[in-house]
C-alpha cells in the first residue's frame, strides 16, 4: 500500500486529490496539512511513501518543508512531489535542489496524477514534461558553476556507474538502462545506487541535476 500526505492550503484542492486517490486500490491518504509546519510534523509522525506538497504555503512554503525533509535522515525513505500551477525554471531548480523526487503542475490529467504518485513512491525521478524542457534549457542558455564536491564525487565513479548516471540524465528507467548496457535491471539498479550514495544524492531527481551540473551530461541547445 501506498502512503501519501497532501499538503496544500486550498480545501478543495486537497478534496480533489484525494477523492482521485481514493479510487486506487494500492493508494492511501493518511493525512492531510494545509501548511508547511503541519505537513512537517505529519510527515514526521505518518512516515508516508509519498508527499504531495504545493509550493505556495503560508507559514512554511514547500521548498522549505522540501528542504526540511530531505535534510532528516529518519525520513530517508520519504519522497516528495512538489505541485503548483506554476512550472517556472527557478520552482523548479529550487524544488530539485531541497530534495524534490518530482515536480508536477496541477493542470496534470486524473491518470497521470495517479500514475505519478506511484512513480514517486518506487524512487523514480519524476517530472512533467513541459517541466522538463524548462529545466534542460536553463542549463543550455545559463550554465551554472559546479561544486567541488560534486567534482570529486564523479572522480570515484567507475565507468559502468557514470553511464548509469548520463542514462538516468536521459531520462531512461532502470530496464531500459540495462537494455542500453546490455546488464540485468538488478545490475542497473546497483551502479545507480552506488552513484547515488558516492555522489550523496537522496534519489534520482538530484541525480539529474547534478549531472546537468558537473558538465557529465551537456544538453544540447535546439
Amino acid at each position: 500500500m501506498i502512503r501519501v500526505l497532501l499538503v496544500d492550503d486550498q480545501p478543495l484542492i486537497r478534496s480533489g486529490f484525494r477523492a482521485l486517490l481514493d479510487l486506487e486500490e494500492d493508494i492511501e491518504v493518511v493525512a492531510e496539512a494545509a501548511d508547511g509546519e503541519q505537513g512537517l510534523a505529519l510527515t514526521e509522525q505518518y512516515l508516508p511513501d509519498v508527499v504531495l506538497i504545493d509550493i505556495q504555503m503560508p507559514v512554511i512554503d514547500g521548498i522549505e518543508t522540501t528542504r526540511r525533509i530531505a535534510a532528516d535522515p529518519a525520513l530517508a525513505s520519504v519522497h516528495v512531489v512538489i505541485l503548483t500551477n506554476y512550472g517556472m525554471d527557478e520552482y523548479v531548480l529550487d524544488a530539485l535542489r531541497a530534495g524534490a523526487a518530482g515536480f508536477l503542475v496541477k493542470d496534470i490529467v486524473p491518470d497521470d496524477f495517479v500514475h505519478a504518485v506511484r512513480v514517486a513512491a518506487r524512487g523514480d525521478a519524476l517530472l512533467a514534461p513541459s517541466v522538463t524542457r524548462k529545466l534542460i534549457k536553463q542549463y543550455v542558455t545559463q550554465p551554472l558553476p559546479v561544486a567541488a564536491d560534486a567534482d570529486a564525487g564523479l572522480a570515484e565513479l567507475t565507468r559502468r556507474e557514470r553511464e548509469a548516471v548520463t542514462l538516468v540524465a536521459h531520462g531512461l528507467s532502470n530496464d531500459q538502462i540495462a537494455d542500453r548496457m546490455v546488464i540485468s535491471p538488478v545490475t542497473a539498479k546497483t551502479h545507480i545506487n552506488r552513484a547515488m550514495t558516492k555522489l550523496h544524492v537522496r534519489d534520482r531527481a538530484q541525480l539529474v541535476v547534478l549531472a546537468y551540473e558537473s558538465g557529465l551530461v551537456t544538453p544540447r541547445n535546439p
